[in-house]
């Protein structure tokens, strides 16, 4: 059986965001690991394409913040203990798997919401983390 000593746990916000911590936090504890949480903000830009003749800057700078208060307030609300907790800019796999390779991460945890017509389609999140992760990656199913 593998070993886990460092935990990276990928929050989308939802409402259901709390199980997934919760339970990343009861599976941090059965190995004594440390939980990493972070939360991942797509770029305006991303949005719009990058076609967009605004300065996006500040409505981005709210996004971030408002996000990084949400995120304090679930790990406050799951009263989990975390080694660190941060808010990222970029697409969500690709952010989950440098944090992961950066930190030395062992397991990355994300949650798994059912998919129904064009989101099956084109896939998910939780896809883009499992393929190319450089550690375990565990989904929660919500």
């Amino acid at each position: 059986m593998p070993t886990y000593n460092n935990i990276l746990v990928g929050l989308d916000l939802a409402e259901d965001c709390t199980q997934i911590l919760r339970k990343a936090a009861d599976i941090a504890g059965s190995f004594h690991a440390k939980l990493h949480v972070v939360h991942v903000v797509e770029p305006l830009a991303f949005a719009y394409g990058g076609d967009v003749p605004l300065d996006l800057t500040e409505a981005q700078g709210v996004m971030e913040n408002q996000a990084a208060e949400r995120l304090e307030r679930i790990i406050k609300e799951v009263g989990v203990s975390v080694e660190g907790h941060r808010v990222c800019i970029g697409q969500a796999a690709g952010e989950l798997h440098r944090l992961a390779e950066e930190e030395n991460m062992d397991m990355i945890i994300v949650g798994s919401h059912s998919r129904h017509g064009l989101a099956l389609l084109f896939g998910s999140i939780t896809k883009g983390v499992v393929q190319n992760a450089c550690c375990d990656v565990m989904a929660l199913k919500v």
